[in-house]
Formats: structure tokens, C-alpha cells, sequence
């Protein structure tokens, strides 16, 4: 069985590949993301590929930051939920595997349409307040990208879980430091986020190594163990965007730009292919 740190690299050359291949879509966040996809889904997440729309019995994730889509696909594909030859249609004409994950083109493993920054959180809270009346005593993931949180959506949402003591949900903030037009400090400074979500009322983890799978995998272990005291959890994860690919990383200009041919080759060099490339 492949490792959890084969299984992210595989991911890694997933994504640098599809958005060549398409010529477009958003590798930084992906890469900054693999981690904590492979840590969810291969050690942490009880799901089910054999995939059903009401999630009765198993745990539930929902991407808010959804232009992450590359990874998310990835994962999903390679998790068991359908082919992974189809992760070459990505951004194609017809395909399942759109720019942003939408629903009525009925991809296994996606709930909700997200590109539409800030939403997330409000549908997490709403299938963990769901999970609830339902007693089914699964939980509810969801992540976030840090650059979003300037949608005021979120902190209404937030405020929400809080009051209603939605203490099934662990959401995570993709806490890279970069979006679409620079750094989240140029562009809207986030200040002291574990702070903030403190004082609205949120059980806070500061994740330091979002790139460690090791280190995720064990940050999401330890959010689980706090679920159940009447507090929605948050982790605020660092990580470096374009992890993986030296060139990509920590730069925002590679937020939504594709690699070209000599840039892919240098990228899937740095990457070993462990389970097979698609």
C-alpha cells in the first residue's frame, strides 16, 4: 500500500499535469492543499466512494475555495470515486471535471457547486446542523482558502456555528498568505486570525506545518478529539503556495496561471511518480 507521502506526491503531478494540460486552472492552492487532502481522505475522513448524495453515515467534506479544483479532483479520483483517466478531460469541453466542481453534471464525491468565494462555511454548518437532527454522529470538514475570509459571509457564519454550538463541523483555513492580486496582508490584512475566531466563539488550532502530511494527519486526529464540547473547531493551517514545485512556491503569480512544456517537465522532475500517472 502506498504511502501517505507517495499518494501527495501522485497528487502533486496530477495537478501540474491537468492544468498544462488545459492550459489553465489554479496549481498554487492545489499544491499548497495536497497535504491536507491526502491526510483527509487516505487516514482521516470515514467516506464512502461508493458516493451518495445524503451522506447518511459517513463523514462529509465540502471545498469552499473551489478554483482548488485540480487537487480536489485528484483526490477524489485516486481515493476510488471514479476513473482516473477522466482527470485528462479537466477544463475540456463537456467534461465533468469544470473549472470550479459543480453538481449537475452529477461527478461523484461533489455536494455543492463552490467557486463563489465565502459560502462554504454556511453550507458546512448547514449538513452538521443536518448530521444533528439526524443523530448521526459523523462529521462535518470543510476548507477554506485564507484570501476569502475577506468575504463578510464567512464571519456571519462563523458567529452562527458559535451560537448554535455546531461542535461537529472542523473547518480549515488554507493559511498560505497569498491571493488572486498578492499577499493577504497588501491586499486586506487578516490580522491575528486565531483571534478573531476566539472571540466569535471557535475552539482554535494553529497548524504550523500544512505541507508536513505527517503533521496534518495528526492536527486533524487531535480537531476530532474536541468535537462534542460545544464549540465548532477551527484549524489554521500554514502552508506555502505551489508546495512541491520549487519555482511555484510562495508566489501568488501562480495562484491561476499554467505551466508551459518546459516548465511542466521541470516541475514533474521534483515529483515522483508513485502510483501512476493517468
Amino acid at each position: 500500500m502506498a504511502s501517505l507521502q507517495e499518494i501527495a506526491s501522485q497528487i502533486r503531478r496530477d495537478i501540474v499535469r491537468m492544468v498544462h494540460g488545459a492550459s489553465s486552472g489554479h496549481p498554487g492552492g492545489s499544491l499548497g492543499c495536497t497535504d491536507y487532502f491526502t491526510a483527509l481522505y487516505f487516514k482521516v475522513m470515514k467516506h464512502n466512494p461508493d458516493f451518495s448524495m445524503d451522506g447518511h453515515n459517513e463523514d462529509l467534506f465540502f471545498l469552499s475555495n473551489g478554483h482548488i479544483s485540480p487537487v480536489y479532483y485528484s483526490t477524489l479520483a485516486r481515493a476510488g470515486y471514479f476513473d482516473i483517466k477522466e482527470l485528462s478531460t479537466f477544463r475540456k469541453l463537456n467534461s465533468r471535471l469544470q473549472g470550479h466542481p459543480a453538481t449537475h453534471e452529477h461527478l461523484p464525491g461533489i455536494r455543492i457547486a463552490s467557486g463563489s468565494l465565502g459560502q462554504g462555511m454556511s453550507v458546512a454548518i448547514g449538513a452538521a446542523l443536518a448530521k444533528k437532527l439526524n443523530k448521526d454522529p459523523h462529521l462535518v470538514f470543510s476548507l477554506h482558502g485564507d484570501g476569502e475570509l475577506d468575504e463578510g459571509q464567512n464571519w456571519e457564519a462563523a458567529m452562527f456555528a458559535a451560537h448554535h454550538k455546531v461542535d461537529n463541523l472542523i473547518a480549515t483555513i488554507d493559511w498560505n498568505g497569498q491571493q488572486i492580486d498578492g499577499s493577504t496582508k497588501k491586499v486586506m490584512d487578516l490580522g491575528e486570525l486565531d483571534k478573531k475566531f476566539e472571540a466569535f466563539g471557535w475552539e482554535v488550532l494553529i497548524l504550523e506545518k500544512g505541507n508536513d502530511v505527517d503533521a496534518v494527519v495528526a492536527m486533524l486526529e487531535k480537531a476530532k478529539i474536541l468535537t462534542g464540547k460545544g464549540k465548532p473547531i477551527v484549524i489554521l493551517m500554514k502552508t506555502g503556495m505551489g508546495a512541491g514545485v520549487d519555482f511555484m512556491e510562495g508566489s501568488h503569480e501562480w495562484h491561476g496561471i499554467a505551466p508551459n512544456d518546459e516548465q511542466l517537465a521541470k516541475a514533474l522532475a521534483q515529483l515522483p511518480e508513485t502510483l501512476g500517472d493517468y
